[in-house]
């Protein structure tokens, strides 16, 4: 049998699987980095890290399958990330990333200088401060000499496909998070990139995400024991990778994410820009379009709440405490990083409400897991405003190995839940789509309806809806009220 590698290419660490043409995976490997916060509302990343960690992952992939034999690498990566590249292929500064706060001014001047409806007319989509066109204004203005500077502007996953192929190329679900981009008709816009100062020749060539854009360089393929040509597909951001590897593709189906961020993805196959700029109309990986709702800190905040408050890494044990915790009114508002969706609010920061002298740390972990549920059935509601109404959904990412999360969305969105045999979303997603460049599958849907089963399902505990129904409700009222406090 033929194999591929995917790729996902994330905050905290890159994920790579070996896989089989029949979706068996064969090997995985992961290599953790970090993430530089050197100012307030700062995030960022050195591209270096991103592709010593990719070459060390495939080498690693090859050694333990000793499979010479790779056929396509496909690669799936953290969105809205800014890599600029001068005219010798040097990295000008550290990649500003997806949950980087520090251009709220220019996202405010976008936003209501250009105007959103503007914006939409142009891109589909509001400025957020996650976006990359903010991001280049922000340099732009901080940063003279390095924009002056820059040739290349590029996404994460864009720049380990440069450095692999030499290829300087983007797909469409990845480029929508540029806001530079004409969502619905797929192509860039002249006026988005005119109010940034920069060219399309500044910015890499789009194609379909499993389209291949070029052959693994032979340097490389020497280095990591490959044989033979290996295709570079173009890939996907990590939400719409992600859903190719939960087989979420076609009208109204939906995926939820844990990662350290958590997304709300339902795809569509026609163009459907949110009416409250909520949430995010963005072209899919499998040719079509999708709504996407995010929130900044997910799998990220129970880790922050075990690790830095709590101080233990036995996850386990949480699980059996908030098993047993009982109903409460007790509240968790995750705005660690602040809040995508659907407040675009960058400075609200995280609160615990409703603590009382009973309180135990099994309540208050609890809570994080149903606040982070709260805020991505938020996103929900605001899609079925614009009419989706998915009802049911996969379920990936880290945070969802923990079983009694699953049953919290499960309970709070009141639809059925499926977790997946491997729950490796993103990863898996971008070898489908090495398989279907490389002919192996017709399509993306193809190759998901014969390869990827379920493992689990979860069912929603209509006892538990009225509950937290009346929970939600309280928690909505909440986010006013810290706003207030904000500044």
């Amino acid at each position: 049998m033929d194999h591929y590698i995917g790729i996902d290419l994330g905050t905290s660490a890159l994920k790579a699987l070996f896989v089989r043409e029949d979706g068996k995976i064969c090997a995985k490997a992961s290599v953790p980095y970090d993430c530089s916060h050197p100012h307030e509302f700062w995030s960022e990343q050195e591209p270096s890290l991103w592709f010593s960690a990719c070459k060390q992952a495939i080498k690693e992939l090859v050694r333990v399958t000793g499979e010479s034999h790779v056929k396509a690498i496909g690669i799936a990566g953290q969105m809205h990330g800014l890599v600029m590249l001068d005219e010798n292929d040097k990295v000008l500064r550290p990649a500003i990333l997806w949950n980087d706060g520090r251009s709220q001014e220019e996202t405010d001047y976008l936003n209501n200088n250009i105007g959103k409806a503007k914006l939409t007319e142009l891109t589909g989509n509001i400025a957020f401060a996650g976006f990359t066109a903010p991001k280049i204004l922000w340099v732009k203005k901080h940063e003279p000499n390095v924009f002056a500077a820059t040739k290349k502007i590029m996404l994460p996953k864009d720049y380990l496909n440069y450095m692999l192929s030499g290829k300087f190329v983007t797909d469409y679900s990845d480029a929508s998070g540029f806001l530079l981009l004409d969502v619905k008709n797929r192509k860039y816009s002249k006026e988005m990139l005119d109010i940034c100062g920069i060219t399309e020749e500044m910015m890499p060539e789009l194609h379909e995400s499993s389209d291949v854009i070029g052959t693994l360089k032979e340097e490389f393929a020497k280095e990591f024991g490959i044989e033979g040509e290996c295709k570079i597909v173009a890939g996907a951001g990590d939400n719409a990778g992600s859903a190719i590897g939960t087989g979420t593709i076609g009208e109204g189906r939906c995926n939820i994410s844990l990662g350290t961020s958590g997304t709300i993805f339902i795809s569509s196959s026609h163009f459907c820009p949110d009416v409250k700029n909520a949430l995010h109309s963005f072209c899919d990986a499998a040719g079509a379009y999708h709504l996407l709702g995010c929130t900044l800190s997910a799998a990220s905040a129970r880790k922050w709440w075990l690790e830095q408050i709590r101080e233990t890494e036995d996850f386990a044990k949480d699980e059996i405490d908030v098993k047993g915790a009982k109903e409460s009114n007790v509240f968790f508002m995750p705005y660690l990083a602040g809040e995508r969706s659907p407040y675009n609010d960058v400075k609200v920061r995280a609160a615990f409400l409703g603590l009382d002298s009973t309180t135990t740390k099994a309540d208050m972990s609890r809570a994080v897991m149903e606040g982070v549920a709260f805020s991505l059935k938020d996103c929900l509601d605001a899609a079925k405003e614009d009419g989706a109404c998915p009802q049911m959904a996969t379920i990936s990412g880290g945070g969802f190995r923990s079983e009694e999360w699953c049953q919290i969305f499960a309970d709070i969105f009141e639809i059925q839940l499926s977790k997946l045999d491997g729950n490796e979303g993103p990863s898996f997603g971008g070898a489908i789509l090495g398989m279907v460049g490389d002919g192996k599958y017709e399509s993306c849907a193809q190759a998901a309806s014969k390869i990827i089963k379920k493992a689990k399902v979860y069912f929603p505990n209509e006892a538990k809806f009225a509950y937290y129904r009346a929970k939600h409700a309280k928690y909505k009222s909440i986010y006013p009220l810290i706003k207030q406090i904000e500044d």
